[in-house]
């Protein structure tokens, strides 16, 4: 499996770290050994001073697929969850100044949160989810994807005309604003309206 991961696609959080609007979705990928663990806390690591949480909408993938027309999208997924993109940000906006790749900043181990699944027909609307990232009980990030630049069908039609989606890869949709750092003993909970899908304790 692999994580494909949406940056920038919601305007509210291209406008606080004051990046440039994309013209096209901004991919970048995770490998699985990212992924943190189920039950496990998050360890801060010791090559960043800034983790930042990015709670961000996830869909599944359930079928194999290349060059998928936007009206068929739907049925390439049938299950949402939430999940959080942590971003070493120290470590980002380094290797940004020099046009250097992300990786390092991404896709280090435990950086990937991946909540419970649920069934997409629990939705009205994939394409109007509220959901939020509470960080000690208060809310510090809130979004819906109605805001999302790019919607998960047209996700899905412009990620699979460069990469073949296979079964269980899961795909990140972007984060809203309020992303901010996390320190040890920080508790995040994510939820989608009032369901919670994770609760990660910071190490």
């Amino acid at each position: 499996m692999k994580l494909i991961c949406i940056g920038r696609n919601y305007t509210d959080h291209i406008e606080e770290l004051e990046n440039e609007r994309p013209t096209d979705p901004v991919v970048f990928m995770k490998p699985d050994t990212s992924i943190l663990l189920k039950k496990q806390p998050f360890f801060i690591p010791d090559f960043s001073n800034d983790i930042h949480h990015e709670v961000e909408v996830l869909i599944k993938i359930n079928k194999v697929g290349k060059h998928i027309d936007k009206k068929f999208a739907h049925k390439y997924y049938d299950e949402i969850s939430l999940g959080i993109d942590f971003t070493a940000r120290d470590l980002q906006s380094k290797l940004k100044e020099k046009g250097l790749p992300w990786e390092k900043a991404k896709s280090f181990d435990g950086a990937a949160v991946i909540g419970h699944w649920v069934s997409k027909k629990e939705f009205v609307d994939v394409d109007d989810i509220d959901f939020h990232l509470e960080k000690n009980g208060k809310t510090v990030q809130r979004g819906n994807t109605k805001l999302m630049l790019w919607k998960i069908d047209e996700l899905i039609e412009y990620i699979s005309k460069y990469f073949t989606l296979k079964i269980g890869d899961v795909i990140f949709t972007g984060t809203p604003a309020g992303v901010g750092s996390v320190k040890a003993e920080d508790i995040l909970t994510g939820y989608i309206s009032d369901k919670q899908f994770f609760s990660i304790k910071i190490k």
